[in-house]
Formats: structure tokens, C-alpha cells, sequence
């Protein structure tokens, strides 16, 4: 077995090639080879469906539960405010700098350097897949959740995003609406008892003065912020509709159907969801990944942003190097030691955890 040491230098070298080779949501194909590549060096067979790789434990063994390590190598397109090239990997002063270095390269190699290191272990509690998906940013129907058809049940997971190594035990859902208001269309000048502009005042109103009962103790409350409106072509007339978008942070005490059916009870509108499928998700902080993680000196939190965390149904960790306000930032980077850091604490975890 490769000590830690030698599977840390060969991770960071193996972010520094995702760096280099660009690998847009949907468009991952050459950083999926780079990831095959890794696993025949390691001797470790592994399955691809589209840009998604995933590989078993050596021992699997379907008696056990199994445990799931996940992070993504597609990234979003680079900012106008890049100083450096986003698609060359620049080691300076600790940081290595780079497009997707940080979102999420490095909890991704570091994930895949912690599998190697259990990989040949007979005596584990669960078994483990390591999952490198695509489509994480664009929550793409081609990423981890068309992958879990073909996954074994999955009691738990740890999601590889960046975390400055805390415990994220809870991450809000995602739930976007159209909205289209109706009214009656007229000419400007003429007395109108109903038009959609003044009828989606009283509709903003609601969503933004609603509140929902249950307030999560890690996520806090719903949060609901109407984001765009859009009606009428010309001065002179009223329109027939008045159009919203309205983003919703779920908390971990309602799902996606249950929002939707309030909205749908408190309001006069035509309401379309763009997804349902992007929920909320948490782990009790009871459970072994977590107290592992609380043994080491972490510490636990919420997360208000978005992972692939949403697509699982099983308890989920959200847990990896680097910090997410460094995410689709301009001249992105993660530092060195914090991967290095971030293998460390993901085995000691680990081993803490799959002790039979």
C-alpha cells in the first residue's frame, strides 16, 4: 500500500492536469480520461458511464453497508476578472491557483487519494465507491444522479466540497419557480381594475413576508427571494401577464414537494418549478462520520450552497479542503497544505469510522 505521503504528491500532480485540461459541465470527456488513467495506475478496475467514473472497494461485500465518496471534476467557465491563465497551474507561495483548484479539484484528488489508501483493506465496516461525477454545476441529468442507479444502496456519504475541513451536517435545498401572474390587457389610458403588475405586487408581498413554521436548528429558515421580474413591451400598454422567478433555500425540515404545496395553496398564479429533485439534505450529529470528525477538533455548521448533495436520499456529509467563498472567484486557488491537510484528516476519519 502507498503511504500517505506518496499518495499526497501524487494527488496534487494530478490536480495540477484537471487544472490544465478544461472540463465544462457536460464537457468533461478528457478530464474523465485523466481520472480513468489515475485508477489503471493504481490497478483498480473501474466502470464509466458518460463523464462519471466510479470503483468498489477490492473487498466489496454486499453483506455490509456501503459508504459513498463523491466530488466533481466539471467546472464552471472562467470570469473576466482571471489575472492568471484559469487553465495553467500555478504553484506560488503556498496556493496553487487554477480554474475548478479549489471548486472542487482538490477535495475531489483528495477524496480519490483517501480511497487508494483503503482500497486493499479486508477488515472495513462498509464498503466504499468513489464516485468523480460530472454536471455538478449545472445540476445536469447526466452527473451523480444518473449514476446511483447503479450503485448498491447507500447507507451514507461524504461530499467532497470545500469546507476549510469543518463539517458541513446540513445543506439547504434548491427550489426554483416561474412565475406568471395574469391580468387583463389594455390600453394605458383606460381605467383597468386588473392589471398583472399591480396583481404581483401583492404576490412579491407574500413571498417576501410568508414564513414557514419550521425553522431548522443547523439551516435556519426557509428562505424565499423573488429574483427577476419581467412584463409589459411598451409604455402605452398594460400587459396580460406579469412573469417572476423566485429562488427558494430550503431548510432540512421540508422537502421540495411540501414548499411547493403552500406556495400553490397561498397564491393565485400559474406556478411551474424548474426542478424538484434538488433537496435539502443533513446527518445527524450522532452519527460516526461525524463524531470522527468532532474526535479531531472540526467543528459542525450549515451550509447554505448547493452540492450534489441534493440528489442523494442517504445521510450526507458535506466535508472538503478549501473554502467555498474561493468558488467561481477570479484567479481561484486552494493552498497546497490545505489538500495535504485535507487527505490526512479525510483518513484519520475514515479509519476511525470503518473500524469493524
Amino acid at each position: 500500500m502507498k503511504n500517505i505521503e506518496t499518495l499526497t504528491q501524487e494527488a496534487i500532480a494530478l490536480l495540477k492536469s484537471l487544472i490544465e485540461t478544461p472540463s465544462f459541465s457536460s464537457e468533461e470527456d478528457q478530464t474523465a480520461l485523466l481520472i480513468e488513467n489515475w485508477f489503471r495506475q493504481n490497478s483498480i478496475p473501474f466502470e464509466r458511464e458518460n463523464n462519471n467514473i466510479w470503483a468498489y472497494n477490492e473487498h466489496f461485500d454486499k453483506s455490509k453497508p456501503t459508504l459513498l465518496l463523491n466530488s466533481h471534476h466539471d467546472t464552471v467557465k472562467p470570469n473576466q476578472g482571471y489575472t492568471n491563465d484559469p487553465f495553467k497551474a500555478i504553484e506560488k507561495d503556498g496556493k496553487l491557483y487554477g480554474l475548478g483548484s479549489n471548486d472542487a479539484g482538490g477535495c475531489l484528488v483528495s477524496l480519490m487519494a483517501t480511497f487508494v489508501y483503503f482500497y486493499a483493506n479486508e477488515n472495513l465496516s462498509h464498503n466504499i465507491v468513489m464516485v468523480a461525477s460530472a454536471e455538478e454545476e449545472s445540476s445536469g441529468k447526466q452527473g451523480l444522479n444518473s449514476v446511483l442507479k447503479h450503485l448498491p444502496v447507500l447507507d451514507c456519504a461524504i461530499v467532497g466540497e470545500p469546507t476549510l475541513m469543518q463539517l458541513a451536517v446540513a445543506e439547504k435545498g434548491l427550489l426554483v419557480l416561474d412565475v406568471v401572474v395574469k391580468g387583463t390587457a389594455s390600453h394605458a389610458a383606460h381605467t383597468n381594475p386588473d392589471n398583472p403588475i399591480y396583481n404581483a405586487m401583492k404576490v412579491i408581498e407574500w413571498f417576501n413576508t410568508y414564513q414557514f413554521e419550521k425553522i431548522s436548528e443547523v439551516l435556519g429558515p426557509v428562505k424565499m427571494t423573488v429574483t427577476q421580474i419581467n412584463a409589459g413591451k411598451q409604455h402605452n400598454v398594460v400587459p396580460a401577464e406579469c412573469h417572476l422567478v423566485v429562488d427558494i433555500r430550503v431548510n432540512d425540515c421540508y422537502s421540495n414537494v411540501e414548499i411547493l404545496e403552500t406556495v400553490n395553496k397561498n397564491l393565485t398564479a400559474q406556478i411551474t418549478p424548474r426542478s424538484m429533485h434538488l433537496n435539502a439534505s443533513s446527518i445527524p450529529v450522532s452519527h460516526g462520520l461525524v463524531q470522527a470528525g468532532i474526535a479531531l477538533g472540526r467543528t459542525t455548521y450549515g451550509s447554505p450552497t448547493l452540492s450534489d448533495q441534493s440528489v442523494l436520499s442517504c445521510q450526507s456529509l458535506k466535508l472538503g479542503p478549501g473554502e467555498s467563498l474561493r468558488s467561481h472567484s477570479a484567479d481561484e486557488f486552494i493552498y497546497v497544505n490545505e489538500i495535504e491537510e485535507g487527505i490526512q484528516l479525510y483518513i484519520k476519519i475514515l479509519g476511525d469510522f470503518l473500524k469493524n
